[in-house]
């Protein structure tokens, strides 16, 4: 396929660029800055902010779907239109983890031993995947990573487990994941097409 990636030079975009382009996809991969992109065979870096919807429409049309992996400062409209303009039927989102229920279906957010200094900085994600429920023209899925998403090694497929709206924890309660085997995930979802209009997560 032929995918653009948004946030191509951070943590998780680079790792989803660089999974994508080890499996023969094409990637037009955008960051404000050049030098965090990684470079590979099929990545083609492009310069860009997001946050100008009419420029980014031009830069991912022809593209067959798009993966976000912005910060929510770039709202689901500002993206939605962006993608609309640019004829993409497919939006894939790397979420965050605030809006999954916990062990006891209480949304993560809403439960009292959040931490309340955290919220300023996560309401943005729970915005966006309201906004995208409420979207009919763009097929989209939103991917909530583990509650502790790191930098580490890439164990591959099989070492971690999918679900749909409830955090994912291991045997001591933790809910973790790295950015390389979520990007395995997220390339699964955009190849498998499994969660259509809706959310999932990982962990291990």
């Amino acid at each position: 396929m032929q995918v653009a990636v948004l946030g191509a030079g951070g943590k998780g975009g680079s790792e989803i660029t660089k999974e994508l382009a080890s499996r023969g996809h094409k990637v037009t991969a955008i960051s404000r800055t050049l030098d965090k992109i990684p470079a590979g065979e099929g990545i083609t870096a492009v310069q860009g902010d997001a946050s100008d919807a009419d420029a980014l429409a031009g830069q991912i049309a022809g593209a067959d779907a798009v993966i976000s992996a912005l910060h929510f400062d770039v709202t689901a409209d500002t993206l939605l239109g962006a993608v609309k303009a640019a004829g993409v039927s497919r939006l894939l989102v790397m979420g965050g983890a605030a809006s999954l229920l916990g062990p006891d279906g209480v949304r993560l957010y809403d439960s009292p031993t959040f931490p309340e200094n955290i919220k300023p900085f996560v309401i943005g994600g729970i915005h966006f995947l309201d906004a995208l429920r409420e979207e009919k023209d763009v097929d989209w899925t939103f991917f909530s990573p583990a509650m502790i998403i790191f930098e580490g090694p890439r164990q591959g497929p099989g070492s971690f487990r999918i679900a749909g709206d409830n955090l994912v924890v291991d045997d001591k309660g933790e809910s973790k994941i790295s950015y390389a085997d979520y990007a395995i995930a997220m390339v699964d979802e955009l190849e498998n097409h499994n969660y259509s209009r809706a959310r999932f997560t990982v962990g291990y």
